[in-house]
């Protein structure tokens, strides 16, 4: 299958393709750059100074966001947040965007968080306070909020922004949107109060030193608790939600399909998981599949001789039911070393305490191996 179009602005952006035209192209990008900067520095100084409204909630707010377009692993963190939040007495609601929402008005990420947190309301709307508001009036018994995507969403108040920040590409090619994947300057870290690096296993020891540097460099006079993490390969689930074990396809020869915003972490993962990967379809973020892409996958698949045919749980809860030739692979939220989750769930615990109107709670636990090994 030919590069996509967001495959080809990355190559781009990232300065691998190296002709002329490329080169010109980014100059472009560059001076647009300057203009989004500007745009940025205006907004963010109007919310600083109260300019603009910043609306308080009745229910304490979990913000999990990032600083970069593309994936950064923000819906399994979300779910893990869900999880401990119930575990530990609360009764949590999600609030997201909703982009690229299909005819029933969800999208992929509601469709995955309604698999992994089950019974868990989620509002989806593009006015986040609107959506926070319907959904603490259809479910009264709700006392936190947790805003997906919301670093930039600074229109609703919170007690604590959660930032992820992707190892394999920290730091969007080092610029602002569009030259780069930046959404905000690096200096925005100084919002943070807790900034979690995900997919850590996927990288060497001294670009992760590298990349903690920038980022306490970044926050300056700010000191925020900052942490590793992994997603770990932990099963596959099929269209009918049925669980299969990774041990029984360990080494088994696949292919994958993926439609994310960083498929080539997909694809280390897949291989940590003991898969070997014959070839890989790479569609754009958020894709919604056809029935003629969908025959096309099933074609390569076979034509390479692959045993299994591999994808992410965002991609399988946009396929139909019949596509049971399809295996999500699912992962679980690993801090590393793994007592950084006693310290994630402190500043969590912390964040409610100190929020006006938090109801008393008992303190977040750890959680039990049986209670992570549900986890997807």
């Amino acid at each position: 299958m030919p590069p996509s179009n967001e495959q080809k602005f990355r190559r781009l952006i990232s300065g691998q393709d190296r002709r002329l035209i490329a080169t010109l192209i980014r100059g472009i990008l560059r001076g647009l750059s300057v203009l989004y900067s500007m745009a940025v520095k205006i907004r963010g100084t109007s919310f600083d100074l109260r300019w603009k409204e910043i609306q308080e909630l009745p229910v304490p707010v979990v913000s999990v966001g990032n600083i970069t377009t593309g994936g950064t692993g923000k819906t399994p963190v979300v779910a893990l947040v869900a999880q401990l939040l119930q575990q530990s007495g609360y009764c949590p609601g999600i609030v997201s965007r909703g982009y690229r929402a299909d005819e029933s008005g969800f999208n992929d990420e509601k469709r995955v968080l309604d698999i992994q947190c089950p019974g868990v309301p989620h509002m989806q709307n593009a006015r986040r306070a609107d959506a926070a508001r319907q959904l603490l009036s259809l479910h009264p018994s709700v006392n936190v909020l947790i805003l997906d995507d919301g670093f930039q969403h600074r229109t609703i108040a919170r007690c604590l922004d959660i930032v992820l920040i992707d190892a394999t590409n920290p730091f969007g090619f080092h610029h602002l949107l569009p030259r780069g994947l930046l959404r905000e300057p690096l200096s925005s870290l100084k919002r943070a109060q807790l900034v979690v690096i995900t997919r850590a296993s996927l990288v060497d020891e001294k670009s992760l030193t590298q990349t903690e540097a920038v980022i306490s460099d970044s926050a300056a006079d700010r000191h925020f608790p900052l942490l590793r993490s992994n997603f770990e390969p932990s099963g596959l689930l099929d269209v009918s939600g049925n669980r299969h074990s990774l041990a029984e396809k360990n080494g088994m020869a696949v292919f994958l399909m993926s439609g994310i915003g960083n498929p080539e972490a997909f694809r280390r993962t897949c291989e940590l998981a003991g898969f070997r990967i014959l070839g890989h379809s790479i569609f754009p973020d958020h894709h919604h599949y056809t029935n003629d892409e969908i025959s096309q996958v099933l074609h390569q698949s076979q034509s390479c001789g692959a045993a299994l045919l591999i994808t992410t749980l965002k991609d399988l809860v946009k396929l139909p039911p019949d596509a049971s030739q399809f295996l999500a692979l699912e992962i679980t939220v690993q801090f590393c070393p793994p007592e950084q989750l006693t310290l994630f769930q402190s500043c969590l615990q912390q964040s409610l305490v100190g929020s006006e109107g938090s109801p008393a709670r008992m303190p977040l636990r750890p959680m039990s191996t049986v209670e992570r090994d549900r986890q997807v």
